[in-house]
């Protein structure tokens, strides 16, 4: 009897606050794509974690056991068209919602 891998739900994403310069943890969904992760903020540009990215693009990430250091990026609406509708589809997929603004994260 096989075990059915359980795929994962959340990511765990510090970003350095830009007033504090303090590590800032959040728990979000994400989807997983060409070897990148992208989640998604719900209030857009509102996102204090999005503003934090904006500051300082780089991040930690912990997934399920895998920790990593990594690169985070607001994608544009225009010149990430495809990267954007990939990300906001496959969350709809995954999780039945999937309208907020992509970020894509870049592990090292």
């Amino acid at each position: 009897m096989t075990e059915k891998k359980t795929e994962l739900q959340f990511l765990y994403l510090t970003t350095t606050g830009r007033k504090t310069g303090l590590a800032r943890e959040i728990e979000i969904w994400f989807v997983e794509f060409e070897s990148r992760y992208y989640i998604l903020a719900e209030h857009f540009h509102r996102a204090q974690w999005v503003k934090n990215i904006l500051a300082h693009p780089r991040v930690h990430v912990r997934v399920g056991r895998r920790k990593m250091e990594a690169e985070a990026r607001v994608l544009d609406r225009k010149r990430d068209a495809t990267k954007w509708r990939e990300a906001q589809q496959l969350a709809r997929e995954k999780y039945g919602w999937g309208d907020g603004l992509p970020v894509e994260i870049i592990p090292d």
